[in-house]
């Protein structure tokens, strides 16, 4: 086994249900490996032998995407801190559709290699338990929401909406605004609503005319109540179209 790291410690929301004192005494035996993850495309086979780890790969810092090509589109899901992955489970086979799955990390990440050992250890805490199975519901939530998104009609809602969304998670709010620290390019913006790059930028263009977001050198920056951006945009293009 390579570096170490005390999971709980690296990721104290996991064991936030824990009394102090039993804190204490977990994070010293929830221990996992650490593989260091640079900026690329990731094979995430390099992180597991083919026993595969009972638990999954826990995404302790860093920014990834899983993308997903099929029928001549790509899409994608944007992961960071605390998500929990399973690759060898996601990207079998579909055999009915060719789909072809790339992993790119867009910032240095650590992943720690949740093992049965460490799930052996969890066990005999099971808010622990818990709260691992837990981060892989709310990767399916986040995924759902996504669907819902590239559901809308307009592009410029859509991405209205993902910036808040990513705003929820990623946010950190100022007196100017909502700063959203995640350098997506236009292209990969155009994967998470399901929509072509040039479309993306008309509707960016037109959203920061409006005062609803900014580009700045770290990232996004939003302005204004999102639902009532959402309600004029919805209400504007009802009227254009009509």
């Amino acid at each position: 086994m390579g570096n170490v790291m005390r999971v709980l410690d690296a990721d104290p929301d996991l064991g936030s249900a824990l009394p102090p004192e039993v804190f204490a005494v977990a994070s010293r035996h929830a221990l996992a490996e650490v593989k260091e993850i640079p900026v690329g495309e990731w094979d995430p086979s390099t992180c597991y032998d083919g026993s595969h780890p009972l638990v999954g790969l826990l995404l302790v810092d860093g920014l990834l995407t899983r993308d997903m090509s099929f029928a001549g589109r790509m899409s994608s899901e944007l992961m960071g801190a605390g998500d929990l992955l399973r690759p060898w489970d996601q990207d079998a086979d579909f055999d009915p559709i060719p789909v072809d799955v790339t992993w790119q990390v867009l910032e240095k990440a650590n992943i720690a290699v949740l093992d049965r050992h460490f799930a052996a250890v969890i066990g005999k805490w099971p808010v622990l338990v818990d709260a691992v199975a837990g981060r892989a519901v709310k990767r399916s939530r986040a995924l759902a929401f996504q669907l819902a998104i590239s559901q809308v009609t307009r592009v410029d809602e859509r991405l209205l909406v993902l910036m808040w969304h990513l705003a929820e998670r990623w946010g950190r709010v100022g007196p100017d605004g909502v700063r959203v620290p995640l350098r997506l390019t236009h292209e990969a913006l155009g994967r998470l609503v399901g929509a072509r790059r040039p479309s993306v930028t008309t509707a960016l263009t037109g959203l920061a005319k409006r005062g609803c977001v900014e580009r700045t050198p770290t990232g996004w920056l939003l302005h204004g109540d999102p639902a009532e951006q959402l309600a004029e945009l919805t209400n504007d293009n009802t009227v254009s179209a009509a």
